[in-house]
């Protein structure tokens, strides 16, 4: 051997593809023959059966379908298909290990869970727009449609007492029991100076069509003596009357003291001036009577409009507009 060349007997420089170069032919490299090694001369045969171990007790070499010979390390005794292994343990089965069973939650039905109380909300749901349906309702059914109040053949403002300034409020209401109250028709009214009756005109509802006329004058009045008043409180004041052209308005007297505003006495039918006939409607006015005995005067005071005819008066107990 030179320096520098070892030659061609070590495992590191056996080349098994030397044969093919000029170099590895120069040293003796040979192509494999049988079964024997390949390459240059002497080099190290590493080919094996296979099955065969290289280190160690050779294995035993096991023939297609029977199981391996048991290894010398650890025994590892021999088991059947589809059988545990001796050597594995599930953690459930170790003490201390996982739980074999789920534990229910809270509420859980026989392992299932459950979901949110939808039942209660849905429920609570449908209370809220039940109630919110039957508000609005109640609010519509107590509205009033009409902003004047209206009598039997159109409609009339109430006189006011001395303690308001605008029309009393349309929601004052009738006590739940009413008792029949005194009512007069024209010819029964004490009437003052230059005011009579007639029944020429159409319309008039009083016992045979009688009305008083003559109100139009400064100071005439009429004056009613009304007997029977049950118990003191507020009642309702229904005059029927006719006017024709312009609005009418008389000066209202209860137990000789002037009763807050006029008497409104509108024409609230549209009547062409000087046609009486077609003018006949109502008005009313919430007064406060004592129990027993009563005055009460309709007079053409100074400033007022008295242009009208004069039918019937009534009460009613309690704050109505009919």
């Amino acid at each position: 051997m030179t320096p520098g060349d070892n030659g061609a007997s070590t495992p590191e420089d056996d080349d098994p593809f030397g044969y093919l170069y000029a170099d590895g032919q120069a040293n003796g490299a040979t192509p494999p023959t049988g079964g024997g090694g390949y390459g240059y001369p002497g080099s190290v045969n590493r080919t094996r059966p296979v099955g065969q171990r290289q280190y160690g007790q050779p294995a035993q070499t096991a023939q297609y379908g029977q199981q391996a010979a048991t290894a010398q390390y650890g025994q590892v005794p021999q088991q059947g298909y589809g059988q545990p292994n001796p050597h594995y343990a599930a953690p459930e089965t170790v003490p201390g290990g996982a739980p074999t069973t789920r534990t229910p939650l809270p509420g859980d039905g026989g392992g299932r869970g459950r979901g949110p109380n939808t039942r209660g909300l849905l429920i609570g749901a449908i209370a809220v727009v039940a109630a919110v349906v039957i508000g609005i309702g109640i609010a519509m059914m107590g509205g009033d449609s009409n902003d004047d109040a209206k009598g039997d053949d159109g409609g009339a403002d109430p006189a006011t007492s001395s303690s308001e300034s605008a029309a009393p409020s349309r929601s004052a209401t009738a006590p739940a029991s009413e008792t029949e109250l005194p009512k007069i028709d024209a010819k029964a009214m004490n009437l003052g100076a230059g005011v009579t009756t007639a029944s020429d005109v159409e319309g008039a509802e009083s016992d045979g069509g009688v009305y008083v006329t003559g109100l139009n004058t400064p100071g005439a009045q009429v004056t009613w003596t009304v007997n029977g008043i049950p118990k003191d409180g507020i009642y309702t004041l229904f005059a029927r009357y006719s006017t024709a052209g312009p609005h009418a308005a008389m000066t209202l007297t209860v137990n000789g003291k002037p009763f807050g505003s006029k008497l409104s006495m509108k024409n609230y039918r549209h009547a062409a001036d000087g046609d009486f006939a077609k003018g006949w409607t109502k008005t009313f006015a919430w007064p406060t009577l004592n129990k027993g005995t009563n005055t009460i005067s309709i007079s053409c005071g100074a400033g007022d409009s008295c242009n009208v005819l004069l039918d019937q008066l009534y009460l009613k107990a309690g704050k109505v507009d009919k």
